[in-house]
C-alpha cells in the first residue's frame, strides 16, 4: 500500500492525484464533494477565476429539516436534488466531479448519480 498511514492523509494524496487532472472552467466548473462524519457538502467551483459559483449540504435551510434521520444515502439524493436546482438557476448546464480523494462509492457514487440522472454530468 502506502507508507503514509494516516487515512485522511492518504486521501488528500488521492485528492491531489484526481487534481492534477480535473479542472473546472466557467463553461464547465469543478463538483466538489465533501463528506463529514455527519453531514455531506457539495460545491461548484470555477478554478478559473477561483470562485466557488454555488454550494449546498445537508445542513441547507431547503433540506436540513427533511434529511434529519434519514440514511446517508437518501440525504445524499436530497442533496443532488437541491444542488441540480441550484445549478439550473445559475444556468449551468455541466459539470466536471471530483470525489476529493473518496472511493467512488456509496454516498459519494450516490450523489454522482442524481447529477447525472439531470444530465449535468456525461
Amino acid at each position: 500500500m502506502s507508507d503514509i498511514k494516516d487515512r485522511s492523509a492518504r486521501r488528500r494524496m488521492r485528492h491531489q492525484r484526481v487534481r492534477k487532472k480535473v479542472r473546472g472552467t466557467a463553461e464547465v466548473p469543478r463538483l466538489v464533494v465533501f463528506k463529514s462524519s455527519r453531514n455531506l457538502f457539495a460545491q461548484v467551483v470555477n478554478d478559473d477565476h477561483s470562485v466557488t459559483v454555488t454550494g449546498a449540504s445537508t445542513l441547507s435551510p431547503e433540506i436540513k429539516d427533511s434529511v434529519k434521520g434519514l440514511p446517508k444515502m437518501k440525504q445524499a439524493e436530497q442533496l443532488a436534488k437541491l444542488l441540480c436546482a441550484r445549478l439550473q438557476e445559475k444556468n449551468i448546464g455541466k459539470v466536471v466531479f471530483d470525489r476529493n480523494g473518496y472511493p467512488y462509492h456509496g454516498v459519494v457514487k450516490t450523489l454522482a448519480d442524481g447529477v447525472r440522472e439531470a444530465s449535468l454530468l456525461p
